[in-house]
């Protein structure tokens, strides 16, 4: 890992995720009910586990109002879950108060046009590697994988690197 990035991530004390394209391939479905259904990776879930139980939190924010992506904020045990905003960079601000942390402290992963004003402001900028090209040419890290398909885990994996803290808590 190089050492600017290296250099940023040790400072990381929360994460903030977009939902479409990041925690999921970016595809909606609808059943023939009309139910949403999204795919979430279970390798980011149990990453987003361990960042929790190392002390960081994991914060969502999303322009799409969605009761499935409720239900996976509950299900990972994160508190911090703010939808339908396409202005993020408010509800971010509002995370650095409860959390007493200032931007470079903050890890933000976004995939479109909507997400560069916040992935400007943190201290780590990361985008999947299926995110729009404006959103790669201006953050630190673009993934391996798409999102959706583990490349929160990858971010996760980097953060907990960089910290040297485990990577697995069965090695606790």
């Amino acid at each position: 890992m190089k050492k600017d990035l290296k250099d940023r991530l040790k400072k990381i004390k929360l994460l903030i995720l977009d939902v479409d394209g990041v925690l999921t391939d970016g595809s909606i479905v609808y059943s023939s009910q009309g139910e949403e259904i999204k795919t979430f990776n279970v390798h980011d879930g149990y990453g987003i586990e361990i960042l929790r139980q190392e002390g960081i939190p994991v914060a969502i924010i999303t322009g799409r109002i969605s009761q499935i992506v409720e239900k996976r904020a509950k299900d990972l045990k994160i508190e911090d879950l703010v939808q339908g905003t396409i202005d993020k960079v408010p509800a971010a601000e509002n995370f650095l108060k409860k959390y007493n942390i200032t931007f470079d402290e903050v890890a933000f992963m976004g995939d479109d046009l909507f997400d560069i004003p916040l992935l400007q402001k943190v201290g780590f900028a990361c985008a999947p590697k299926n995110a729009r090209k404006e959103v790669k040419r201006i953050v630190h890290y673009v993934t391996k994988k798409e999102g959706g398909k583990g490349a929160v885990r990858e971010v996760i994996d980097m953060i907990l690197e960089a910290k040297k803290k485990s990577n697995t808590i069965f090695e606790k």
